[in-house]
């Protein structure tokens, strides 16, 4: 049995239909909620309800499991998620529950940049996180990935958001220069998948990145290409638009902009190119070879209800 934390998030959402078309009996611990809960839909899944800090319930999650797939963040909710309840003491709880339940096995979802001493957020929880793990005792493989993109992401469906929100302009943090390695989503999860079958990946930290180095600007064109959205880019610094996510947080029910957003344009998230093709023997896809499900859709509206949740 997998236990999958964080199922239904982008990457959860990618891997539980993989895990099951595969043959692998799958469960998924989802937190309390007041509407239900978006898991793929037509995927026969097990589902565990407990907030990932409560011990007993994710203990009571953990009965029969052998693999954890750690995917529970709050990364992407904002001010309104605590990296450090969630992230941190939410991994704790996970550690101690699987100890005691036998696990034998933890997959975990980490970035590039990683490092308990860095100055930004995010990595700073990760680098944390991944510390955890490594100490738990716990047989682990820990996979630091470059950016993620994919059909229900927040990071690249957020700059087609902002073109049809914003009339004429983008505004694009600092130089604009920053280089990213966008990985697509589906090569992610494949990744995952065979990796459970794969024990030369025990007790390793695999780093993975797309096929191609493109700067945030690069990124940014591409979609507005893709969507038919051309706009004038404007550079502004990274304090402001700091300032200005901050804004969006407090005042919006959710925001795709955020503080943490930022963070991951702080620094070159990169690694080899080859680094997917090297573990896994997979040549991954290219960025613009695979968002044309960007095309056609109106972007306003999946502002609208992603903001408002209508």
């Amino acid at each position: 049995m997998i236990l999958v934390t964080g199922a239904t998030g982008f990457v959860g959402r990618a891997l539980l239909p993989r895990l099951v078309e595969g043959g692998a009996n799958a469960r998924c611990l989802i937190r309390p909620s007041k509407v239900s809960p978006r898991l793929p839909k037509e995927v026969p899944v097990q589902v565990a309800v407990s907030p990932i800090t409560d011990f007993r319930g994710v203990r009571a999650a953990m009965v029969g499991v052998d693999t954890v797939v750690h995917l529970a963040s709050a990364e992407w909710r904002g001010h309104k998620g605590s990296l450090e309840k969630v992230d941190v003491e939410g991994t704790r709880k996970m550690l101690e529950a699987a100890k005691e339940a036998g696990v034998s096995r933890i997959l975990y979802l980490s970035h590039i940049g990683a490092d308990k001493a860095s100055a930004y957020e995010v990595h700073r929880m990760k680098g944390r996180i991944e510390e955890l793990i490594i100490r738990s005792g716990i047989p682990y493989t820990i996979f630091r990935t470059a950016l993620l993109y994919g059909e229900e992401d927040i990071f690249a469906n957020g700059m087609a958001m902002a073109l049809a929100t914003v009339p004429s302009v983008f505004l694009v943090p600092g130089n604009g220069r920053t280089i990213l390695q966008p990985l697509w989503v589906e090569d992610l999860v494949t990744c995952l998948e065979w990796s459970l079958d794969d024990l030369t990946t025990l007790n390793q930290i695999l780093t993975l990145g797309g096929p191609e180095f493109l700067t945030f600007e690069q990124m940014v064109k591409t979609v507005m290409d893709i969507t038919r959205m051309p706009r004038s880019v404007v550079h502004v610094g990274i304090p402001y638009l700091r300032w200005g996510a901050r804004l969006m947080e407090a005042f919006l029910p959710r925001s795709p902009f955020t503080t943490r957003w930022l963070d991951l344009l702080a620094v070159n998230r990169i690694c080899e190119l080859t680094s997917v093709t090297r573990y896994f023997g997979l040549r991954p896809a290219r960025f613009e070879q695979t968002i044309d499900y960007m095309a056609g859709r109106n972007w306003g509206a999946e502002m609208r209800r992603f903001v408002w949740g209508r």
